[in-house]
């Protein structure tokens, strides 16, 4: 099955996300089909979510399943999750 999932990146103590679309069986910082775009859950610059909108719908409509947290971040930038 294919998923639209976070994968963590940054330091110790600064989390950073990349929202990407990967095979459910991948660990979770393995290698990923396509990078959607990003997350930073301490929102310390103006720009802490980024979606590349065209790309989420085109894997939605394709079978992927988001996650509750990736679909939460779809939802707020308006990426049609059914």
């Amino acid at each position: 099955m294919v998923k639209i999932r976070l994968s963590r990146f940054g330091s110790t103590h600064n989390p950073h996300y990349r929202i990407v679309v990967t095979d459910a069986r991948r660990p979770r910082d393995g290698g990923y089909i396509e990078n959607l775009g990003h997350y930073d859950p301490r929102k310390t610059t103006e720009n802490y979510l980024k979606v590349n909108v065209e790309r989420a719908q085109y894997w939605l409509a394709n079978g992927a399943q988001p996650t509750q947290t990736a679909r939460r971040l779809l939802k707020s930038q308006g990426v049609k999750v059914s």
